[in-house]
């Protein structure tokens, strides 16, 4: 075992666990590597009941090595006088407030493990519903009630309401996991979801085609490079049936023209390919590329791509009369057509990227439509072979 110091504590390797190294000098005194590479010092004693604790002392870059080493050796000698440090820090922590676990929330937890758009959500419900509410209040008091209430103030909302109780539901897990809380008290459970109606709007063929007029209108009269970026950008989410965010951070080191597909290293399900159709080659090889930014679409500052799309969206959709469409619904209306060409659910999903079937099985209704058509074709020629007069309209 070595002597924990800074090179020694930076040059553990994280792995696929947590790694646990012990300092040669103090007894119990070590270092746990989690595999994020967040690095915390730990000791490891007995209290005067006989129960083994391993109490985190501080995360490493808050403190140093030789910080940590001694504030063990001032717990060692709180242990030989039979006290307990760990329970000395566990009732500090349960005074910890709403406000407190929340910071700790994002910084120790939705870092490193979420993507930047999801604790964007997770910030913006935290500050607008769960502060203003909770903030103040001590993290080891709130009860059921308390988030019952914050759940039904948003009743008019249900798919919001319903993910800021899964927000907080797992926020209170971690409170059980850091101590905050005593376990199994998590006071959102057995709180149920209210129901949420899956909106599916899906274009026509004459909204599309309304859609397109507006779009070789604003390309025809665009006067700078964002504009462009901006039509190409709508083109690509209903060519293409990728999600907006895929979209607005694609890298032309992702372009694949050569076999005709996106090659998205990351995306909301991971690592992703789109394929691509003509028409969608079509409006990348209509792009100009731009010295020193490496996004297909590219926003009004240098090197970034475009980061809202909504306010030019409402300003299109105003237009082509299509008030109540949403950008995602470009996406359903991707798949929409796919199923009433008759490509089957699988084909959908695969193209969309879900990973569940169940996520795709809203088109179903939509695939029936290739086999209506064909049932009835073949009913219209046995019927003239057998002679039978279409019925008469009443």
């Amino acid at each position: 075992m070595p002597k924990l110091t800074k090179k020694v504590v930076e040059g553990i390797n994280p792995q696929d666990t947590d790694v646990v190294v012990w300092d040669a000098e103090i007894p119990g005194f070590g270092v746990r590597v989690w595999p994020s590479g967040r690095r915390v010092y730990i000791l490891k004693y007995r209290n005067r009941q006989g129960r083994q604790r391993k109490p985190v002392i501080g995360r490493h870059g808050n403190l140093t090595a030789d910080q940590a080493r001694s504030v063990a050796r001032q717990w060692l000698a709180e242990v030989e006088r039979e006290n307990d440090p760990a329970s000395d820090k566990l009732e500090a922590r349960r005074g910890a407030t709403v406000r407190e676990l929340c910071g700790r929330f994002l910084s120790d937890y939705a870092e490193g493990r979420k993507k930047e758009s999801s604790i964007r959500v997770d910030r913006r419900m935290i500050e607008r519903f769960i502060i203003p509410a909770l903030g103040n209040r001590k993290v080891a008091e709130v009860t059921r009630p308390d988030i019952l209430k914050l759940h039904n103030n948003l009743r008019d909302t249900p798919y919001q309401a319903n993910r800021l109780l899964a927000l907080m539901s797992k926020m209170f897990n971690l409170a059980e996991r850091w101590g905050l809380r005593p376990e199994e008290s998590n006071p959102c459970l057995h709180l149920e979801k209210f129901p949420e109606r899956h909106r599916e709007r899906f274009l026509s063929a004459d909204e599309l085609m309304r859609l397109g007029d507006v779009l070789e209108d604003m390309e025809r009269t665009a006067i700078r490079p964002v504009q462009l970026s901006i039509v190409a950008s709508v083109r690509l989410l209903v060519l293409t049936g990728a999600r907006l965010g895929e979209i607005l951070t694609l890298k032309w080191d992702e372009v694949d023209f050569e076999n005709t597909y996106l090659r998205l290293t990351d995306s909301k399900t991971g690592a992703k390919t789109i394929y691509l159709s003509d028409p969608a080659l079509e409006v990348l090889q209509a792009l100009p590329r731009h010295a020193e930014n490496p996004y297909v679409i590219i926003g009004n500052k240098p090197g970034a791509h475009l980061v809202n799309l909504e306010k030019p969206w409402r300003a299109m959709r105003s237009k082509a009369q299509l008030d109540d469409v949403r950008l995602h619904d470009l996406r359903h209306s991707f798949a929409s057509v796919g199923a009433a060409n008759g490509l089957g659910l699988p084909i959908i999903g695969a193209l969309l990227g879900h990973k569940q079937a169940v996520t795709t099985q809203r088109y179903a209704h939509l695939s029936n439509d290739p086999l209506r058509a064909a049932t009835n074709q073949i009913g219209k020629t046995i019927a003239t072979a057998m002679g039978v007069r279409a019925p008469r309209s009443q």
